[in-house]
């Protein structure tokens, strides 16, 4: 029976503990051992560690899986209704393409604005009478 095996039968406030003395001692011993936790499956409510699947026999991870798929946080999930689903796609791209059209009139307006600025300040530039020279005082030679 190895190291990692009786840890195991002793459950995860081991690894815990495992896991906060390793970094105690040497950190980076405990960034390998969290990594190890995490590509083992021994870390983040994994099926065979974790509380997904319930002692009546139903698969928690799947029935949140299906839920997110219901509440669309999963992608483009179906409705059931094939006309919908392609009504909503229509939307959702009409939608999608009308805030393009209005974030490129936005940019214009800016450009536009911008320009005109810019034009009021060249124009008033130009028309500025020039500033006087003022020529160095002549000191006068000393005798």
């Amino acid at each position: 029976m190895g190291l990692i095996s009786k840890i195991d039968d002793i459950g995860r406030p081991a690894w815990i503990a495992l896991t906060v003395l390793s970094f105690i001692l040497f950190w980076p011993v405990g960034v390998a051992l969290l990594v190890y936790l995490k590509w083992s499956g021994r870390m983040f409510c994994s099926k065979r560690y974790g509380h997904w699947n319930t002692p009546d026999g139903s698969n928690a991870r799947a029935e949140f899986h299906n839920w997110k798929r219901r509440h669309r946080w999963g992608g483009n999930a179906s409705s059931g209704n094939v006309a919908f689903d392609e009504y909503r796609e229509e939307t959702l791209r009409k939608l999608d393409e009308e805030q393009r059209e209005f974030r490129d009139f936005l940019d214009r307006l800016r450009a536009a604005k911008d320009r005109a600025e810019f034009d009021d300040f060249m124009a008033e530039r130009r028309n500025r009478p020039p500033a006087p020279q003022q020529q160095p005082p002549v000191v006068p030679p000393t005798a």
